[in-house]
C-alpha cells in the first residue's frame, strides 16, 4: 500500500481507539452545538438538512423525523429552533400544502463551516499522510462499520441481542 509505514496494531487496539474517538466526538458535539447556539439534537438534524442540501436536494419534515428518529411533533420544535437561529427554513412542497421541505438558509453553511472548518482542515492534513489505497481501505471500513452499527442498533431497538 501507498503511504507511510504504520505501527503494528491489533483489532482490539483499533476498537479501543475507535471507542475513544466516538466518545470524544459525542462530547464534542455538545461543544459544537453550544457554539452554534443549538442543542445536539438540533445540530444532528441540521447535519441531515445540510447533507441533503449539498446533494442538491431537500428533506421533507417527515424525512427529517425518520432520519433523526423523532416524532413529527418533536421535529416541529427542532424546525422552529433552526428557523429562529437562522439555519433553516420551511418551504411549501409544490402541489401539496400539507408538506414542507426543510432548506438551508444561505448564510448557514458559512456559519457552520466557520466552526467545523479547522477540524476538517486537520483531517485533510491527516488524510494527506495516506495513499489512495489506504484511503480506500478507510472508506470501506467506515462504510461497513456503519452498516454493522445500524444492524446492531436495529437489534437493540427491537429488544433483541
Amino acid at each position: 500500500m501507498d503511504g507511510k509505514k504504520r505501527p503494528e496494531a491489533t483489532a482490539d487496539q483499533a476498537l479501543q481507539a475507535m471507542d475513544r474517538m466516538i466518545a470524544l466526538a459525542q462530547f464534542g458535539q455538545h461543544d459544537i452545538a453550544g457554539r452554534l447556539g443549538l442543542n445536539t439534537t438540533d445540530l444532528t438534524c441540521l447535519g441531515f438538512v445540510m447533507e441533503a442540501s449539498m446533494a442538491g436536494g431537500a428533506l421533507t419534515a417527515g424525512d427529517l423525523a425518520e432520519r433523526a428518529r423523532l416524532t413529527t411533533g418533536a421535529v416541529t420544535g427542532v424546525l422552529n429552533r433552526l428557523e429562529k437561529a437562522g439555519y433553516a427554513r420551511r418551504r411549501a412542497v409544490e402541489g401539496d400544502r400539507r408538506r414542507v421541505h426543510v432548506v438551508m438558509e444561505e448564510s448557514a453553511q458559512a456559519r457552520i463551516l466557520a466552526v467545523y472548518g479547522p477540524f476538517y482542515a486537520r483531517l485533510g492534513t491527516l488524510f494527506a499522510d495516506y495513499g489512495p489505497e489506504e484511503i480506500a481501505v478507510l472508506t470501506d471500513w467506515f462504510t461497513r462499520a456503519r452498516a454493522a452499527m445500524q444492524e446492531s442498533l436495529e437489534e437493540i431497538r427491537s429488544g433483541g441481542a
